[in-house]
């Protein structure tokens, strides 16, 4: 089973004093469909590149979780980590794709302009060819970057999914792994993106 390195939310625990890093189960159970094995990734940026070099992924998943620090967000250490990791994965060709925050990540880092809006926590959006997907997402972006295209669009008019032209990058704004039970077409999408039949 081929692994990919996968980004964790930080979330502070008072009770035991302690500011962990988490990640939902279901991402290790939808990776799983997919044909992969999930490692976490720890948001220490040095660590992070010394996991990757030492694992040797199939891939980077930028997961959920949080505003960037560039939009106001609290977690200055995942910020760095992915920061970090996106860079050794431009270094060695490896490929990352970015869920909800994720996605925002690689957007931003390629110059999108992000900005909030409302009607994308909490609800379900419907595309043209009649998927419907969640959505949990304060930031939405209205054009792609240079060198993406978009080919999924919220009715608003705000992309849902994009790719880099180069093949490299890609990311959807929805959950996976939060839709109950998994959809076929997002198990594709990992395993023909990540090469899982390689």
């Amino acid at each position: 089973m081929r692994r990919l390195l996968v980004s964790q939310r930080i979330v502070d625990d008072p009770r035991h004093g302690e500011r962990r890093d988490a990640l939902d189960r279901r991402w290790a159970e939808f990776l799983g469909e997919c044909g992969f094995l999930c490692v976490a990734l720890p948001n220490r940026p040095g660590r992070a590149v010394d996991f990757a070099r030492a694992i040797a992924p199939a891939g980077v998943l930028l997961t959920g979780g949080g505003d960037l620090g560039a939009l106001g967000g609290d977690m200055p250490e995942r910020d760095a980590s992915e920061a970090a990791i996106l860079a050794w994965a431009s270094q060695t060709g490896v490929k990352v794709f970015g869920v909800c925050r994720g996605f925002q990540v690689l957007l931003h880092a390629a110059g999108a302009a992000l900005e909030r809006a409302a009607g994308h926590v909490g609800v379900r959006h419907t595309f043209e060819d009649g998927r419907t997907v969640n959505s949990f997402h304060d930031w939405v972006v209205r054009a792609p970057p240079t060198g993406w295209i978009a080919t999924h669009r919220a009715a608003d008019g705000t992309i849902e999914a994009a790719h880099a032209a180069d093949g490299r990058l890609a990311g959807q704004m929805w959950h996976p792994e939060r839709e109950a039970p998994f959809d076929p077409r997002d198990r594709a999408r990992f395993r023909v993106f990540f090469g899982a039949d390689e």
